[in-house]
């Protein structure tokens, strides 16, 4: 069994494998295949330790960004609501003061209208004055002119001279 054991390649390349290990860690070369793998495993930690800084910083500007949006948002919808309160009070004001304007020139044009009908009877009384006077005067005029002296005439004559003449 050693006999064929020795004759074997198989059983030479492990034997040779093995030496090789063997010198291998004589030299130290598992020392230097540690530390590059233990400087390439830290250079891997410190970018995944910065890829989490970065990523736990966007995530606080997000956060940020996303409490911005949403006061943003408040404000708009309180301006929004201001607004409409500035609008409706404004609205309400203009109704109240064109409420106040149309009572003011109602107001003005009864007076106005006051006004005119005391004068259209103010000229009406005086052109029916004046068209009493007329008419009295052409009835005088055609009674004096018909009779040269009038008994009613020459009564009041004869009341008013002895007024204003007494015999004493």
């Amino acid at each position: 069994m050693i006999q064929e054991l020795l004759t074997d390649s198989h059983f030479w390349v492990g034997v040779a494998f093995v030496i090789f290990l063997g010198v291998l860690a004589r030299a130290g070369v598992h020392k230097l295949a540690w530390n590059a793998l233990g400087e390439s495993g830290r250079k891997v930690q410190a970018q995944l330790d910065e890829a989490a800084a970065l990523r736990t910083e966007a995530q606080a500007l997000l956060d940020q960004i996303k409490t911005q949006r949403e006061e943003a948002g408040r404000q708009a919808e309180a301006t929004l609501i201001a607004a409409k309160e500035e609008a409706e009070r404004l609205k309400a004001e203009a109704q109240v003061k064109l409420a106040e304007q149309i009572q003011r020139r109602g107001q003005l044009a009864e007076r106005r209208i006051a006004t005119a009908e005391a004068q259209a009877q103010a000229d009406v009384k005086a052109a029916a004055a004046e068209l009493a006077a007329e008419i009295a005067e052409t009835v005088l005029t055609r009674r004096l002119a018909e009779a040269k002296t009038d008994p009613l005439v020459d009564s009041a004559l004869g009341q008013l001279g002895g007024r204003a003449f007494p015999s004493h």
